[in-house]
């Protein structure tokens, strides 16, 4: 018999009989692994910026309680609250990333962490997942309501958040963001000349972004000539795939850490492949596979617009920053200062994955009876 009956109308029990327990199961693979993975290359890059030897483990450690109820807490949301929540974080979040843009200390040209203290923050993390939902729920609503002007205002919203990041400046999270956005106008069912018209405006701001940011020039300009600063990093990165071979070197066996300064962050994908070995890698890349796919796949099923269009820019928001980070550790693309969910250090990104997929978890639950969004 069963601890937790269907009949039981607990907050417990309707999580555990409603939410999609493969995908729990996924990121419950992923947050052992970001612990294990913390442990072994956090040590090594504390003790090149002059701190205790785990600091970065105790503090990813104290995160974790935090986020998975976080990510709980947002799975039980009813598609209202989602909304509800999205705007509030849409909301904070744009404010707190102008503020950064204006008194954010400055680190490597940009400026994007805010200093709480103890803890930094980054705001313009949470706004993939707002925007994602806030979004869906504009476009839905163009869709659907006869004469709504919800397009234009989510016209404007894009373009304010586009500004404020790069103000900052961060072209790649704005590119993810502008990404995503695109990604559910076309689902929507827009028309193919607006389409047509969008991306090639997005083409001509892509061009503006390589001749108005140095940082964004020089690294494509690195990536497809071989040289420059970035090459450091990468080939480092590099080596320590073809160190870990087939099997790995062995939990705490890498050398490549010791003097790789991101390792524990934008880089921790090579200390997966030195220390585990391809078929870890591999093992990792189809979890996150499996909770894109198995996202989608829920979706099929699914008649409210709004939640298909948020599920969508939601899980393409965390695919998209998934494959970046690899795809950058690998020398697929050029680099992009950005974190593995759940495997990487940092609070920000934690937090911000949590909402992401506790927003996914709460709009694909088999729900009987809740009030719609639209």
């Amino acid at each position: 018999m069963s601890l937790l009956p269907r009949t039981d109308r607990s907050w417990t029990a309707q999580w555990v009989w409603t939410v999609d327990r493969v995908t729990v199961g996924a990121v419950a693979a992923l947050v052992v692994f970001g612990l294990i993975l913390v442990a072994t290359a956090g040590p090594a890059v504390a003790e090149l910026n002059g701190a205790t030897r785990f600091h970065f483990l105790m503090k990813h450690a104290a995160f974790l309680p935090f986020a998975i109820a976080l990510l709980a807490a947002c799975a039980l949301l009813s598609p209202v609250q989602v909304l509800q929540m999205a705007c509030l974080v849409c909301a904070g979040a744009l404010l707190l990333t102008l503020v950064t843009a204006l008194i954010g200390p400055e680190n490597k040209g940009a400026q994007r962490w805010l200093s709480l203290g103890f803890i930094g923050l980054q705001p313009s993390e949470f706004l993939k997942p707002a925007m994602a939902v806030v979004s869906a729920w504009l476009f839905a609503h163009y869709r659907i309501v006869v004469g709504s002007r919800a397009l234009w205002i989510a016209a404007g919203l894009l373009a304010i958040v586009s500004a404020a990041l790069l103000l900052q400046p961060d072209v790649g999270m704005t590119f993810m963001v502008v990404s995503v956005w695109f990604g559910q106008f076309a689902l929507a069912g827009m028309p193919l000349v607006a389409l047509a018209g969008l991306a090639f405006a997005a083409g001509i701001g892509g061009v503006v972004a390589y001749f108005g940011f140095d940082h964004v020039s020089g690294r494509v300009n690195n990536f497809f000539n071989g040289v420059g600063g970035d090459r450091y990093q990468i080939g480092r990165s590099l080596d320590s795939f073809k160190q870990g071979g087939l099997a790995g070197q062995g939990p705490g066996e890498g050398t490549v850490k010791e003097t790789l300064p991101d390792a524990h962050a934008d880089f921790i994908f090579a200390v997966l492949g030195e220390e585990f070995g391809l078929l870890v890698c591999i093992s990792v890349v189809a979890l996150y596979g499996l909770i894109v796919c198995r996202g989608a796949f829920r979706l099929m099923a699914e008649e409210n617009l709004f939640a298909f269009l948020a599920v969508s820019g939601l899980l393409a928001s965390f695919g998209l920053q998934a494959f970046i980070n690899m795809a950058s550790a690998l020398e697929v693309i050029p680099t992009k200062g950005t974190t593995l969910p759940f495997l990487s250090y940092g609070g920000s990104s934690l937090f911000a994955a949590s909402i992401t997929l506790g927003f996914v978890l709460a709009l694909n639950r088999r729900r009987n009876g809740q009030a719609e969004v639209l």
